[in-house]
């Protein structure tokens, strides 16, 4: 990936009143080291962050992404981010990305170890292109994440509802689901409850609802669901949070993964059973949520 833009943060406290932070900003050469060894992002994961969609300059779902870092700095106790802070920095960003897809990243991490903390940060770079994986779509596979639909009440310091820098089983998942000749994986609890995908959220399409897996305490409430939600509402479709099974994972007559970079990427094949392509609304859903949104 090709860094356009990085710039440190002097994180505020989540009650500082001002309304100008720029001197809390300090732009770096974004292919130059900026963090100490003792930094425990790199050391421990011990962070959280957020991805953040570009679109010709315009910076995508930037509240809903903001609450999502908050929400995400609780459940670590981190100390609450400044979110006007942290506008302010990501429309600093966005000015630096230019025509078409970019991606923002938010990071703010526990810090070093023995002081000083926290540390944060926020870097912008171009997209990947996904325009085919809109199109043709992916073929997943579950897999197991070894816990139970009650583990995240059970257990909250496995912090399942954040979205934390210790994304090595993510990434361990992805490369499983290559190695069984699939695209992506979706996460199952260990008694039978659809989860999310490593990067992404799920929707379904069943008997003419859209449903997504309720936004328990073990799955991040997704962004770009939210929106495509909003979109599905807005053009009279029925939505649901609810409980998904697995056994249901063989009747949805549509599917996609969503996610703030990829976009709605309809489900070819879910553990080999093939899935039908929307595609007339697939290419309808990514138009909008290639449009302007906030």
């Amino acid at each position: 990936m090709s860094w356009r833009y990085a710039l440190m943060i002097d994180p505020a406290a989540s009650g500082d009143p001002r309304t100008d932070f720029a001197t809390t900003f300090s732009t770096v050469d974004p292919a130059a080291p900026a963090l100490s060894v003792g930094e425990l992002s790199t050391q421990r994961g011990d962070g959280i962050f957020e991805s953040v969609g570009v679109v010709d300059g315009h910076a995508q779902e930037v509240q809903a992404h903001l609450d999502r870092l908050a929400h995400s700095a609780e459940i670590c106790d981190l100390p609450a981010p400044n979110l006007e802070q942290w506008r302010a920095a990501v429309a600093l960003a966005a000015a630096h990305c230019g025509p078409g897809e970019s991606v923002i990243k938010l990071i703010l991490s526990r810090g070093i170890e023995h002081g000083p903390a926290p540390t944060a940060w926020v870097t912008a770079a171009p997209a990947a292109d996904f325009g085919s994986v809109r199109t043709r779509g992916v073929r997943v596979v579950t897999l197991d994440r070894g816990l139970d639909s009650g583990a995240p009440a059970r257990a909250p310091w496995l912090l399942l509802g954040a979205k934390t820098l210790s994304y090595a089983v993510n990434m361990a998942a992805i490369r499983e689901a290559k190695r069984r000749g699939a695209d992506d994986a979706i996460f199952v609890s260990s008694d039978g409850v659809v989860l999310e995908a490593p990067t992404a959220s799920l929707i379904l399409r069943i008997e003419g609802t859209y449903v997504t897996p309720a936004p328990t305490g073990g799955i991040l409430h997704g962004t770009t669901q939210l929106s495509a939600f909003a979109w599905f509402e807005q053009q009279g479709l029925a939505t649901a949070y609810r409980d998904v099974t697995t056994q249901e994972l063989a009747r949805p007559d549509a599917a996609w993964l969503v996610s703030s970079i990829r976009l709605a990427a309809p489900i070819t094949a879910i553990d080999d059973t093939p899935m039908a392509i929307d595609a007339e609304l697939t290419a309808r859903l990514n138009a909008y949520l290639l449009s302007p949104r906030d």
